[in-house]
């Protein structure tokens, strides 16, 4: 038996990355999966399909999460096409990095637009299925920098920080409606972004873990099944810290 078989799921900027790892896990899971994109509709139907192949539903959505409005119509769109909504993953993100006296005021509003507003917008939208269902997992993507801070981050931080405080908030708004509410906090984590740096950063940044490596896409895909699915039935509220130990 699959861990999510026959559930369906919304999973934010889906088509790189984390949310990309998440995305294939939870289809391989049995998981049906509805998702996002922002820009690149040939990277949408390529991940439509690989995961299509996997003998489980899947579409995916151009959608910004950051508005409102785009956020109620995407779940109406995919109620329509997946009938319910059982599992959300707030995912979508974005960095623009500087020391705060450098930074405008326009990099910090669309940091916390598409990083924090988006959580609320979909979290609102998906609210009243899962309120009607009696029963949901909503998964936010934090950051270890939302929960220690960093310099030349103002803006990201703060708003993962955000999500952190918001989740909580939500879990014990609708934990008597059986919808549970938590945070992932990735450390650094090896995807297309991190690829760019230069080797000798990477090696700066693993040997400062207590694992000794960067994290994978897969590892916080895994801890998003176990919170999506009914093993983890009995936690809401919770930050769970995907590091390696690097904040231990």
């Amino acid at each position: 038996m699959k861990l999510l078989e026959g559930k369906t799921a919304i999973i934010t900027g889906a088509t790189r990355g984390i949310g990309r790892g998440v995305a294939e896990v939870f289809a391989k899971q049995g998981a049906n999966v509805a998702f996002t994109y922002s820009s690149s509709e040939e990277a949408a139907k390529t991940l439509e399909n690989e995961l299509s192949a996997l003998g489980i539903k899947a579409k995916g959505y151009k959608s910004n999460a950051a508005d409102f409005n785009q956020s109620q119509e995407l779940v109406d769109a995919v109620l329509a096409e997946f009938g319910t909504i059982d599992i959300l993953i707030n995912n979508a993100g974005v960095t623009k990095d500087n020391l705060l006296m450098r930074m405008s005021e326009e990099d910090f509003d669309s940091v916390i637009d598409v990083n924090l507003k988006s959580v609320f917008n979909m979290t609102k939208a998906v609210q009243k299925t899962m309120l009607k269902n009696r029963k949901g997992s909503i998964i936010n993507m934090s950051s270890v920098v939302g929960v220690k801070g960093n310099a030349g981050q103002t803006n990201y931080a703060a708003s993962k920080a955000g999500v952190i405080g918001f989740s909580k908030s939500i879990a014990l708004e609708l934990g008597s409606r059986n919808i549970r509410c938590n945070v992932i906090a990735p450390g650094f984590i090896e995807t297309e972004m991190t690829a760019k740096l230069a080797p000798e950063v990477v090696k700066g940044w693993a040997d400062a873990i207590p694992l000794k490596r960067g994290g994978s896409a897969e590892d916080v895909a895994n801890v998003c099944v176990f919170l999506a699915s009914d093993m983890s039935a009995y936690v809401t509220g919770q930050v769970i810290n995907v590091d390696g130990g690097m904040l231990t």
